[in-house]
C-alpha cells in the first residue's frame, strides 16, 4: 500500500513543480543571489555583512526588467538617504535625546519628502536613518559608514542582477505573452457566456468572475509590459515591443463591455429564428480565433487565419438586414431595437479589433521573440 501512494506523490509533486515552474525558478535565483552577495561582502569584509544580501534579495524579481527597475530604485534611494543622512549626522550634534530626535526629524523629514514624491527613492528614509543612528555601535564616522552602507548595496545589486542576467534568466517578453494569452483565453470564455445568455436566456452567473480575472490578468500584463520595455532601453532585450498586442486586448476587451451590455437577457422571441443560427457560428468563430491567437502567443507561432470569422460575421450582418427588412422590428420596444442594434454594433467593433490584434501578434512573431514558454 506505501508503494502506490509514494508513486501518487511523486506524480503529483512533478506537475506541481512544473505547473509552478516560474515560482520555483525564482526561488532558485534569490537564494543563488544571496549566496553569492553573502560570499562578497565577506571577500570584500564590509563592517554590516548584511544589506548585500538584502539588497540582492529585494532586487531579485520575476523578470530582468524588474530586477532593473528595483536595483535602479535600491540605488537611488540609497544614495539620496546616505548622502543625507551623514550629511545630518555631521552637522546636528545627537548626543541626547532631545538631540538625537530632531537629527532624526531632519534626516527623515527631506527624504520622506523625496519617497512620497517618487516611489524610486521609498528607502531613502530608512537609509538615512540608519546612517545617522548605525546599530551595533559601530566606531566609523558618518562619512564612512555611509560609503560602506552604499558599496554594500552597490554590491548586492551586482550579484542580484548577475544572477537575474546568467541563471534561468526570464524575460518580461516571456510573461507578458503568457498573460496575453491567458487573456485571449478569458475573453473567450466571457464570450461564450455572453451569446448563451442571448440565446438561452439562462443568467450570466459566471460574467463577474470572469471579469475579475481578466482584470488580474490584464495588470499582470501591463506589469510586464513595462518591464520589457525597460529591458530593450537598457539593451538587455532585442524583442519586438509588445505594447500594441496589449493596447489592442485592451480594445478587444471593451467590446466585449459592449456586447455583454446588451445580453442582459435573451433576444426577444419574435428574432431569435432570424438570429440564433447565425449568432451562434460568430459565437464559434470568433472563440476559436481568440483561442487560435492564445495558443500562436505561447507557441510562437503566426495566429489563426480571421477569413472565417469575418465570413460569420458578415453572415450575422446580413441576417440583421433581413430581420430589418422584414419589418420585424416594427413590433417590438424601442429598448430592444436598441439592443439588438448595439449588439450588431459591438460585433462589428469586435471583429475590427480581432482583425488587428491578428496583425499585432503576426509582427510579434515575425520580429521573433524567445522560443518556447
Amino acid at each position: 500500500m506505501v508503494r502506490p501512494f509514494g508513486r501518487v506523490s511523486v506524480s503529483s509533486l512533478g506537475a506541481l513543480a512544473e505547473a509552478k515552474r516560474s515560482e520555483l525558478t525564482l526561488v532558485l535565483r534569490v537564494t543563488v543571489a544571496a549566496g553569492l552577495a553573502f560570499a562578497a561582502d565577506k571577500l570584500m569584509g564590509f563592517s554590516q555583512g548584511t544589506w548585500a544580501v538584502i539588497t540582492a534579495i529585494i532586487i531579485m524579481q520575476a523578470s530582468l526588467g524588474g530586477s532593473v527597475k528595483a536595483a535602479m530604485d535600491r540605488m537611488a534611494g540609497t544614495l539620496v538617504g546616505a548622502i543625507w543622512g551623514a550629511a545630518i549626522s555631521l552637522v546636528v550634534p545627537h548626543h541626547g535625546n532631545i538631540e538625537t530626535g530632531i537629527a532624526v526629524i531632519a534626516a527623515v523629514a527631506p527624504t520622506a519628502l523625496c519617497a512620497a514624491l517618487s516611489p524610486s527613492f521609498r528607502v531613502a528614509p530608512i537609509t538615512a536613518l540608519i546612517v545617522l543612528v548605525p546599530s551595533g555601535g559601530h566606531a566609523l564616522s558618518p562619512l564612512a559608514y555611509a560609503f560602506d552602507r552604499v558599496g554594500e548595496i552597490v554590491l548586492g545589486i551586482i550579484a542580484g542582477i548577475g544572477v537575474a542576467l546568467f541563471v534561468l534568466p526570464a524575460r518580461a517578453q516571456n510573461l507578458m505573452v503568457v498573460s496575453a494569452a491567458r487573456v485571449a483565453e478569458l475573453n473567450a470564455d466571457l464570450l461564450a457566456t455572453l451569446v448563451a445568455a442571448l440565446v438561452e436566456g439562462q443568467g450570466r452567473p459566471d460574467v463577474a468572475s470572469i471579469h475579475a480575472r481578466i482584470r488580474a490578468t490584464l495588470k499582470q500584463m501591463d506589469a510586464a509590459v513595462d518591464e520589457a520595455a525597460r529591458e530593450r532601453k537598457t539593451h538587455l532585450s532585442d524583442h519586438a515591443d509588445p505594447e500594441p498586442v496589449a493596447r489592442t486586448l485592451y480594445r478587444v476587451r471593451h467590446d466585449l463591455v459592449i456586447i455583454g451590455r446588451a445580453s442582459a437577457s435573451a433576444l426577444p422571441p419574435s428574432v431569435m429564428p432570424a438570429l440564433e443560427e447565425a449568432l451562434i457560428r460568430l459565437r464559434d468563430a470568433a472563440i476559436a480565433m481568440l483561442r487560435g491567437i492564445a495558443a500562436g502567443l505561447r507557441a510562437g507561432t503566426p495566429p489563426p487565419d480571421i477569413r472565417d470569422f469575418d465570413a460569420s460575421l458578415a453572415g450575422y450582418v446580413t441576417a440583421m438586414d433581413e430581420l430589418r427588412a422584414a419589418g420585424v422590428t416594427r413590433s417590438l420596444e424601442s429598448e430592444e431595437v436598441g439592443r439588438i442594434y448595439a449588439l450588431r454594433f459591438g460585433f462589428e467593433q469586435l471583429g475590427l479589433d480581432l482583425k488587428d490584434l491578428s496583425e499585432r501578434c503576426r509582427e510579434l512573431v515575425e520580429r521573433g521573440r524567445p522560443a518556447s514558454l
